[in-house]
């Protein structure tokens, strides 16, 4: 329960965002329903958690379960408010949805008709993935989800599927799909809120840092990782000071207009932003307090015995100017999967597609221990152990060249 719990409150958010981008109150809808399976599964885990604890150890351990339940309640509850912009219709600028609808990444919803090239296979067979760039988040087959699905699940007639990808793949997508072709609806540009152009610059930056703090949350959580827990604090009071400036700037703007009522959306956005982040540190809480886990938090978040590893990018090194298209064979050659990259200070969370890694950037990974080596190999890096202490350093390959 846990782990759906976990996936559905992750697709709610990227629903959230793409209703938005998109204009698309069906999508809106799509996370109010989903919100509704949330808050049951939620309901369950706490009398699963009561009914557990027999103990004041029981007790204890089942407290950290209850605290991420409750963090993943929250993250739900913030992506119903990005919704609620849309089928409220609180109004947000042309400007913010051109900028956050050019995002690398886009979520998207098809339906499957009957004679398509989808109807009666399975999503190894179509390989999405690979030909398109797409992967399926969520089916929803009449009223029931099917989140996370794996390779042998079959699409049949009337599945809509949840996707998210590059947006140029939407369209071959739609084709295969046999749906009717699909534009993004366009805005006209308002003139009059042009005053807001540095609202929307951080508001599309908050966007990107909250996510950036729930993904490395789910890491510090499932590693025990106190400077992951730290990361995401900082991040957390970045979305702060962003949304103090945010509202400085619309209400600045809203003086200007003769009805500032379609700004509201704007405040609406970054408050949800500010609430992911909190929802992010309230995870990591557990790991700063050295608050002993529950091991059904281990087996919900994943593999215990992966490791986060933060390799930089030296200059001439094999990853300095390589694109992240090439990002499939990074991870089968390592077995780490990019978390983030941080850059000049900023993080790039989820990075994809045209993403070219520069000498400087900061590769934030997962992966197995014995893989750790190869990847900071390819950052031009050598791994280096202390015997006594068990701690690991990074040296550059040029040092040890230089001294040899």
């Amino acid at each position: 329960m846990l782990s759906e719990a976990k996936d559905a409150s992750e697709l709610m958010v990227d629903l959230g965002y793409a209703a938005l981008f998109f204009g698309d109150a069906n999508m809106a809808e799509e996370v109010q329903e989903l919100e509704e399976r949330l808050n049951g599964l939620v309901h369950e885990m706490r009398e699963v958690c009561v009914l557990a604890a027999r103990s004041p150890h029981d007790a204890e351990q089942m407290s950290s379960v209850l605290h991420v339940v409750a963090a993943i309640e929250r993250m739900g509850n913030a992506a119903v408010g990005v919704s609620r912009i849309v089928t409220h219709r609180l109004g947000i600028p042309a400007a913010l949805v051109a900028d956050l609808a050019q995002a690398e990444e886009v979520s998207h919803r098809v339906r499957v008709r009957e004679e398509s090239g989808l109807a009666g296979r399975s999503l190894a067979a179509v390989e999405l993935p690979v030909n398109l760039g797409m992967r399926v988040m969520a089916i929803r087959r009449g009223k029931e989800w099917i989140i996370d699905p794996d390779g042998d699940e079959l699409l049949l007639p009337d599945d809509v599927l949840i996707v998210r990808g590059p947006a140029a793949g939407i369209g071959e997508l739609r084709v295969l799909a046999g749906a009717p072709e699909w534009r993004p609806p366009t805005v006209e540009e308002d003139p009059a809120i042009t005053d807001l152009d540095r609202a929307v610059d951080v508001l599309v930056e908050m966007k990107n840092v909250s996510e950036v703090a729930v993904g490395l949350a789910y890491s510090a959580l499932l590693l025990n990782d106190q400077s992951l827990a730290a990361e995401v604090n900082h991040l957390e009071d970045r979305l702060d000071e962003m949304r103090e400036r945010l509202e400085v700037w619309v209400l600045r703007a809203a003086a200007e207009r003769v009805d500032p009522s379609p700004l509201r959306g704007l405040l609406h956005l970054g408050a949800a932003a500010e609430e992911l982040g909190d929802s992010a540190q309230q995870m990591v809480w557990l790991v700063e307090r050295g608050e002993e886990m529950h091991p059904v938090l281990a087996i919900a978040l994943g593999d215990s015995d992966e490791v986060i590893a933060r390799v930089p990018v030296g200059p001439g090194s094999a990853l300095d100017g390589r694109t992240l298209r090439r990002r499939a064979e990074l991870e089968l050659e390592t077995g780490y999967y990019l978390l983030a990259i941080r850059r000049a200070g900023r993080y790039l969370y989820r990075p994809r597609g045209a993403v070219r890694l520069e000498a400087g950037d900061e590769l934030i990974a997962i992966g197995p221990e014995e893989g750790y080596a190869r990847l900071a190999e390819l950052g031009g890096y050598r791994l280096l152990e202390d015997d006594a202490t068990g701690e690991i350093e990074l040296q550059p390959a040029g040092e040890h060249a230089a001294h040899g």
